[in-house]
Order: structure tokens, then C-alpha cells, then sequence
């Protein structure tokens, strides 16, 4: 049995050295200009933030009894969900096509080749976790301030990285069931382990630890049966995952983010005689963009989710306090969830990229394709921010309507931005021009703002409508704002000049 094990890791150990001696692989030169750019970004991004938040009160204080256990447990299952999430798309045992093929073309099991890359991608996800939820806790709350917390911070981040990295794999091997008896396990945990955590006597560090602890065995269990799914991997469904990924990562390096993404986007299924009415005529916008949302639930779902979330966020970062960090954070949740009300922002896009088969009228497509996005974004932001409003309203501080006139500037902030975003075609050329500065040439940087402009104008937006010293201006510079980001779509689909 050991031979013939030892003999499998050989074969493997083999195919993995002949195909990382291909001639495509990353050059030398590459490889010091990757390099490079993470000096910079630690030179002139990173250690200035890290002194910032060394010098200045954290933003989130944690000092409070029970606090830390509370904040630590729900960031903890938070990384959990994400993780299970990022598994159902893009997992750990993804891998180039063509390996994957010779592997599976072969006598050996699975697990001789998918064991080895899935304990190291989750040694790496785990690491990288780990750093980044000391770097993200060091910046953002006074964990770190105390040296008799430090410890068990550092051990809460290792567990939650740890936790993520499994809960990653068993996202991809395990059934939707498993992932649903999984999630509502986390959650359930985190309660029991919130509430165990406020009766231990010193709530400060112990409950820190009882996390760490938890999450730690957690995920020991989770690994023994994650990996123990290996032998039982449905081959077929590796394969056209890994393809997808492959053609996502290479639309990703030489072309759109968005052309990547909409790889992943649900097939719309069902009720496609309800676009219409009795006699035969299509519904209304607002019904036709109803309609669509829910031929994909689970899309919906999620952008129901963020709405609510975003808008609760939009009402707590009105009300004093951390208010530009909640604010920033609730008009993010919006952005992404008004991505995922419907199918209408591709055919909007569609329609305005490609005049001579729709037609010229677009200002009837404009209409026909916004107002089912704006209505719902709306609707669902101003609901969030209603409810969370209504629960703390005795020590509610805000004045309502300035709050109310907030809130709406930034669903129009968003709204121009999502538009920005969605208008996008194929990357423009002159992006790839050098732009040679005494810190070397920042034309990446250029390609990486292109891809993610519509998040840093919701993100800039938001500091400058926070920076405004009333509400009427910051509505005004909101809409400013969203009617710039308006031309500037319909320049990208030529539809003005």
C-alpha cells in the first residue's frame, strides 16, 4: 500500500514538473516588477496607514465588557460565510485545465493529485488571513493598543483564518445541504460561544480566547471531513469549473473585469410567460424588471441582503460617531447590491452598445431599463435605513430629515456610479500606455482604477458628500456627481458625444 501510494505521489510530483517547465512561465523580469509594486504600495499606502492608526484613536473602540467576544465572533462566521460563498465559484481544488485533464485521464485517485494543492492553498489562504485580519484589526479597532490583548487577537485572527480557509474547501466538495447545515451550525456557534463568552470573568481576554479556541476546533473537524470528500469529488463539474476560471482569470489579465464576472452570473429560469400580459403585450418597466429579478432568487436574495444592510449602515453613519468608516461601508453594501437586482443593467448595456438592431430611441431604453434598478435600490435602501432608525429611535440624535436627504443622495451617488460601471466595454488602449514618474511607470494603477471605477467613485463620493457642511450641498454635489458619471456612460456606448 505505502509503494503504491509513494508510487502515485511520484507520478504526480512528475506531471506537476513537467508542466511548471512550460514555456509560458513567468519571467524573471515579471516576477521583480510584482515585487516592486508591493514595495511601493507598502512603501507609500500601507506604512503611512499603519502610523496613522498608531498615532490617532482607533475607530471602533472594543474596550467595553463583552465587546471584543461579541465584534470577534461575528467577524469570525462573517469570514465563514464568505468563504463557504467563494467556494461554490472558485475553490481551492481549481486548476489549469490541461493538468487537470492529464490527472484525470490516469489511473490515480483524486486524492493523490487534488490532496497536495488543496493543503497548500489552504496554508496559503490561511496565512494571508491571518495577516490580514491582525493588519484590518490593528487599523481599525484598539485591540492592539493593549498588550495583554494582543495575544489573544493574534489568536482569534489565526482561528478565523483557519476557519475560512477549510470552510473554503468544504464550499467547494460539499453539497448545497452540507454548506446550508454548515452556515446555520457557524451561526448558531457564534451565539452560544457570544453568549458563554459575557459570563466568563474576565470578558476581556478570556472571551477572546473561547473564540479562538472554538473557531480552532472547528476547523479540525471540518478539515478531517473536507478532505475525507476528496475521494469523492464530482470530476466532471472540477473540470468546468477550473475552464470557467481559466477564461474568467484570462478576460481578467488582458481584458474587463466585468466580461470575467459575467461568467458567473446565474442562468435566468422560469417565469417567462409572465413578462407578458393576456393579450399578448409585455408588461410594464417596473414589472418586466420585476419579473427578471426573480428568474434568479438567488441573485435577488443577495442584493435584498445588501440593500437592507447598506441602508441600516446609511442611517447608523448619519448619526455621529464612526460616521465616514459606516457610511463608506453602507454605500459599498448598496453599490454591490444594486448590481444584482436583475438582469436589466446587461441589457440596458446591450441595447445602447448595439443601436442598429435595438433602434435609435434611447432615451425610451433608459427608461426601460432604469426604472426597475432605481425603484428597487430605493425602496430596499430606504427600507434598511427605516428599520434601523425605528429601533434605536429613542437615542436617535440625527435629524430625521437631513438623514432621510443623506440617504437619498447616496442611493443617486450609487445609481450613477452602478451606471458607470455597467456602461463599460472592452478596455481602452491607451490605458496600457506607460505613465513613467519619479516612482516608476503607473499605468497599472491606471488599469486598476479602470476595472474598479464604479467602487472608487462610490467611495470618493461618499467622502466628499460626508465632507460637505450641510445637507442640501452634499445632495447637490451627489447629484453633480451622478450626472457626471451619467455622460460619462452614455459616451462609453457612444450613444453622445
Amino acid at each position: 500500500m505505502r509503494a503504491a501510494e509513494a508510487d502515485a505521489g511520484d507520478r504526480v510530483c512528475a506531471v506537476w514538473h513537467r508542466y511548471s517547465r512550460r514555456g509560458d512561465r513567468a519571467s524573471a523580469g515579471s516576477r521583480a516588477y510584482t515585487a516592486y509594486l508591493v514595495v511601493l504600495f507598502g512603501t507609500f499606502f500601507l506604512a503611512p496607514a499603519l502610523h496613522a492608526a498608531g498615532t490617532t484613536p482607533a475607530l471602533f473602540s472594543l474596550s467595553a465588557p463583552g465587546a471584543a467576544t461579541s465584534v470577534s465572533c461575528a467577524f469570525t462566521v462573517t469570514l465563514c460565510w464568505s468563504a463557504q460563498l467563494a467556494g461554490r465559484f472558485w475553490g481551492p481544488l481549481v486548476l489549469q485545465p490541461f493538468v487537470l485533464h492529464v490527472f484525470t485521464s490516469t489511473d490515480l485517485p483524486p486524492t493523490a493529485y487534488l490532496g497536495g494543492a488543496a493543503r497548500r492553498r489552504l496554508m496559503y489562504a490561511g496565512t494571508a488571513l491571518l495577516l490580514a485580519c491582525c493588519a484590518a484589526a490593528y487599523l481599525t479597532t484598539d485591540l492592539f493598543d493593549d498588550l495583554g490583548t494582543v495575544p489573544p487577537a493574534v489568536a482569534v485572527a489565526a482561528g478565523a483564518g483557519a476557519l475560512a480557509a477549510v470552510a473554503w474547501l468544504w464550499g467547494q466538495v460539499r453539497t448545497p445541504r452540507d454548506n446550508l447545515v454548515l452556515a446555520s451550525a457557524a451561526g448558531a456557534t457564534a451565539l452560544l460561544v457570544t453568549l458563554t463568552g459575557h459570563r466568563v470573568p474576565d470578558a476581556g481576554t478570556g472571551g477572546l480566547w473561547l473564540v479562538a479556541v472554538a473557531a480552532a476546533a472547528t476547523a479540525v473537524v471540518l478539515a478531517r471531513a473536507a478532505f475525507r470528500s476528496l475521494r469523492t469529488v464530482d470530476l466532471a463539474r472540477l473540470a468546468r469549473e477550473s475552464s470557467r476560471a481559466s477564461q474568467a482569470q484570462t478576460y481578467v489579465l488582458t481584458g474587463t473585469l466585468h466580461h470575467a464576472l459575467d461568467l458567473y452570473r446565474p442562468e435566468p429560469r422560469g417565469f417567462t410567460s409572465a413578462l407578458f400580459r393576456a393579450d399578448g403585450r409585455l408588461r410594464g418597466h417596473l414589472a418586466q424588471g420585476a419579473v427578471r429579478a426573480l428568474r434568479t432568487p438567488g441573485r435577488t436574495s443577495a442584493a435584498a441582503l445588501l440593500l437592507l444592510t447598506g441602508g441600516a449602515l446609511l442611517a447608523a453613519g448619519t448619526d455621529g460617531g464612526p460616521a465616514l468608516p459606516l457610511w463608506a461601508a453602507g454605500a459599498c453594501c448598496v453599490y454591490l447590491g444594486s448590481g444584482r437586482v436583475g438582469e436589466t443593467w446587461r441589457g440596458l448595456r446591450d441595447e445602447l452598445t448595439l443601436p442598429p438592431l435595438f433602434g435609435g430611441r434611447w432615451r425610451g431604453t433608459l427608461a426601460r431599463g432604469l426604472t426597475w434598478p432605481a425603484a428597487a435600490v430605493t425602496a430596499g435602501t430606504l427600507l434598511g435605513g427605516g428599520a434601523a432608525a425605528a429601533t434605536r429611535w429613542p437615542q436617535y440624535d440625527a435629524h430625521p430629515a437631513d438623514t432621510a436627504l443623506l440617504a437619498v443622495a447616496t442611493i443617486v451617488l450609487v445609481l450613477g456610479a452602478r451606471f458607470l460601471r455597467e456602461m463599460k466595454s472592452n478596455l481602452p488602449l491607451s490605458l496600457l500606455l506607460p505613465v513613467m514618474t519619479p516612482f516608476g511607470d503607473l499605468s497599472g494603477l491606471l488599469v486598476v482604477a479602470w476595472q474598479f471605477d464604479g467602487l472608487v467613485t462610490v467611495v470618493l463620493g461618499t467622502a466628499l458628500l460626508h465632507a460637505a457642511p450641510s445637507a442640501p450641498l452634499a445632495a447637490a454635489l451627489a447629484a453633480a456627481t451622478a450626472t457626471c458619471c451619467a455622460w460619462t456612460g452614455l459616451r462609453r456606448t457612444r450613444s453622445v458625444w
